[in-house]
């Protein structure tokens, strides 16, 4: 198998997704994700917070939706706190069951697709999301679209971009400076 570097170098620059490196450091950046089409995320736009621990591939990556999502799966906006966002993804494939077969096209072809098209009311980090989808189906589904629309549509998921002040980063896993150099690793279609 390859080094662990070479890989970080493979799986950041060979994706077909819009790659931003926090400060030229290909084990940080961040990865444009499109909702998954036929569900209720279709046309949203997420930044996506990627770490890549130095043990890549050999140990999971720290995955967290930057903008705002509504679902059982993803922790949201504490109540406690308007700075205190993580987005934190609960995967079993990516904290528990990782394999250094698994690359960063899995987590945003088939992993990630695969949480919001199937979420897991059972085993929640949003108990709000978790409850309206158990209770209301159709309720849910309308406030995932109204996340959608307000939260992560090009616009909304653009300004993320011009506003990296603390209400628009996660606190748990690094935080991004607005006046750190970005380098553009490679494109995502229709963006």
């Amino acid at each position: 198998m390859s080094s662990p570097k070479r890989r970080i170098e493979t799986d950041v620059l060979m994706s077909d997704y819009e790659v931003t490196l926090v400060n030229d450091n290909r084990q940080e950046f961040y990865v444009r994700f499109k909702g998954p089409e036929e569900t209720p995320f279709a046309g949203g736009l997420w930044k996506i917070h990627v770490e890549l621990p130095d043990q890549y591939p050999y140990k999971s990556p720290s995955i967290g939706f930057v903008n705002r999502i509504f679902h059982p799966n993803i922790d949201e906006l504490s109540s406690h706190s308007p700075f205190c966002r993580s987005g934190s993804v609960c995967l079993d494939v990516i904290n528990q069951t990782w394999s250094p077969m698994y690359d960063m096209i899995n987590i945003f072809e088939v992993f990630l697709p695969q949480l919001l098209r199937y979420p897991n009311p059972t085993d929640p980090l949003n108990g709000e999301a978790a409850a309206l989808l158990m209770r209301e189906p159709k309720s849910y589904d309308a406030k995932v679209k109204e996340y959608v629309q307000k939260y992560a549509s090009k616009d909304t998921s653009e300004d993320s971009d011009k506003d990296n002040d603390d209400d628009d980063e996660m606190s748990s896993v690094g935080s991004y400076e607005s006046g750190d150099e970005d380098e553009a690793a490679g494109n995502m279609e229709d963006i």
